[in-house]
């Protein structure tokens, strides 16, 4: 067998996959894999690369699938019959855990290996939220027609993927017990295991599939600080400014409260930074990515002069602008920027939502929630 892990696949005690692993099934794990940012999850931005290791407690050969290539090659299974992923994802179409595990199911697929998920609950519950993604925005960030927020496991995005890709893998899910998709995290009573460097708390994964389009920008998210994410802003922000502009939008389950930060690393490292804290204040009621948009909104129209779209490469993606792959889309982008209003753009996706839910019902593995 083979193990896809990071250090935050733990069981309700913390203990670590690999090691139980070895415990049930002993002389039978042969190797490890690790998503982004390494094993140890100690490579803190994107296209920030990890090397194949050695695994210090079991002597194990760990390949990295965020190095030299980010889909595993053949003969990376070549002394294995399964490989089993144990994996926390967030919720969010754009951490790139998920679509490690769809590149793994099509290189299973290639060499007739086994895969089997061990699930575990969506921290964001089952709510989905965002428009689905176009094909011509398909990246590293986005495999799959699915909307930001998509509300499903990593099983049951798996079982999506496998069924409307075409991957054909053979593929068995172990679900997570006792969970319904109307949980959110912290309704589990599990430890809070950081999945990746800037994953700090469950806070951040509730507010991470909005704030992360700053990612695209100038803007600093946060990054270089304790709080990222949760904090955005740039020496160039007005507080006040921005406070007025999103005032007459409903952004409910949330507040918005103007601070000073520095970050230590990233962008505007080493300078102070007006912007806000993020408080999520409702968790059934905040839309995350429609607070993000409107705030995004609002600083294309108050600084034209200060504001600017990350240039390429993002996540290995070397023409195409970054903020188009998080968004998933060129015309919200554009709508965005023309002024659109964005809760008639929200408007304007709950059809494409409508069918993605109907598309996802062959797959669920958990009762709850809206997509019943």
């Amino acid at each position: 067998m083979g193990l896809l892990c990071n250090q935050a696949s733990t069981d309700s005690c913390l203990r670590h996959s690999r090691d139980l692993i070895m415990e049930r099934f002993p002389g039978q794990l042969s190797c490890l894999f690790s998503p982004q940012h390494g094993f140890f999850s100690a490579k803190q931005d994107n296209m920030i690369e990890s090397d194949h290791d050695i695994d210090p407690v079991s002597g194990l050969p760990v390949y990295s699938l965020y190095g030299e290539t980010r889909k595993p090659y053949p003969s990376m299974f070549e002394n294995i019959d399964l490989l089993l992923v144990d994996l926390v994802d967030v919720g969010t179409r754009v951490y790139t855990f998920s679509w490690t595990v769809i590149y793994c199911l099509q290189t299973a697929a290639e060499t007739g290996t086994g895969v089997v998920i061990l699930d575990r609950p969506n921290p964001l519950g089952g709510r989905v939220e965002g428009n689905v993604l176009k094909d011509d925005c398909f990246s590293f960030v986005g495999l799959h027609a699915i909307p930001m927020r998509h509300g499903l496991s990593l099983g049951e995005l798996a079982r999506l993927c496998n069924r409307e890709m075409n991957i054909g893998a053979d593929l068995q899910v172990v679900r997570a017990r006792g969970w319904r998709r109307d949980m959110v995290f912290a309704d589990t009573g599990l430890d809070w295991v950081f999945p990746s460097p800037n994953m700090p708390s469950f806070t951040t994964a509730v507010v991470y599939p909005g704030q992360v389009i700053w990612e695209g920008t100038n803007i600093s998210e946060g990054r270089g600080t304790t709080l990222p994410f949760e904090l955005f802003g740039a020496p160039f922000l007005d507080v006040d400014e921005v406070s007025a502009a999103v005032a007459q939008v409903e952004l409910p389950g949330c507040f918005l409260r103007p601070l000073v930060f520095e970050p230590t690393a990233s962008k505007w490292a080493g300078s102070s930074c007006p912007g806000f804290q993020l408080h999520v204040t409702n968790m059934q009621t905040f839309l995350p990515y429609r607070t993000s948009l409107v705030l995004l909104q609002a600083l294309l129209q108050l600084y034209p002069q200060h504001f600017r779209y990350k240039e390429p490469p993002y996540e290995y993606e070397f023409e195409r602008l970054p903020m188009d792959l998080i968004i998933g889309s060129r015309e919200v982008r554009r709508a965005v920027e023309q002024g659109v209003d964005i809760l008639e753009l929200e408007r304007s996706w709950q059809d494409e939502l409508a069918e993605f839910k109907r598309r996802c019902r062959a797959v669920l593995l958990y009762e709850g929630g809206e997509m019943d």
